[in-house]
């Protein structure tokens, strides 16, 4: 599958958005957005992402599909259970709960699940990897080797050596342009803030 193969998905399901005024997490501003949350829903195209995953760690000996939550518990679910088809053997899907402190760990035994084995970690959007790395990082701690990373989107230019020098494969990369509100042409032209997506409610909450 190609990258334009796997934005078109994106496009497709209402999850790539261009054209548009973005706030970002970090807030920075910018004209596109990779919404992860649109494409879950159509399940179909979801599986076919995951099975393109799978192909690429068949053979690696992963025992356990791990992934952060919310999004990336669908995907270890799906990716889990195309491995276990490929391999003839069950391949488990676990993920991590972020805590408080903004850690990812693993809860509800599922520790007990990953010591001893061969981990792939999923992910949907690389962003600065951050969340990626916590899980590699809890998938050591409990006593688990991380076999490699797989992300449906890398759109923060995310390497192998941010999310802790493990092997790393993305479906699609996309480099969104962005800028602080200062410099913003958009926020000059005066094009309204997209209040669905990112973080442009609370920013519009904050100018009021």
């Amino acid at each position: 599958m190609t990258n334009e193969e796997v934005l078109q998905i994106f496009k497709k399901t209402g999850g790539y958005i261009t054209d548009s005024h973005i706030v970002y997490t970090s807030g920075k501003h910018g004209l596109a957005y990779l919404n992860k949350d649109a494409i879950y829903p159509h399940t179909a195209e979801v599986a076919k992402l995951c099975r393109v995953i799978a192909e690429r760690f068949k053979g690696q000996g992963v025992q356990v599909v791990a992934a952060p939550a919310l999004g990336g518990i669908i995907l270890s679910q799906w990716t889990a259970h195309y491995l276990t088809e490929m391999e003839g053997r069950e391949v488990l899907g676990v993920y991590t709960e972020k805590t408080p402190e903004k850690d990812q760990i693993f809860t509800r035994g599922y520790d007990a699940l990953i010591k001893g084995k061969k981990v792939l970690i999923v992910e949907d959007i690389l962003n600065t990897g951050g969340s990626v790395y916590k899980v590699v990082e809890s998938v050591k701690k409990a006593g688990g080797s991380v076999v490699g990373v797989a992300a449906l989107a890398n759109r923060g230019g995310v390497t192998s050596h941010n999310i802790g020098d493990v092997p790393m494969f993305t479906l699609a990369s996309v480099s969104l342009d962005a800028w602080e509100e200062a410099d913003c042409p958009l926020c000059k032209q005066g094009v309204p803030i997209n209040t669905a997506v990112g973080k442009g409610r609370e920013y519009i909450a904050k100018k009021r």
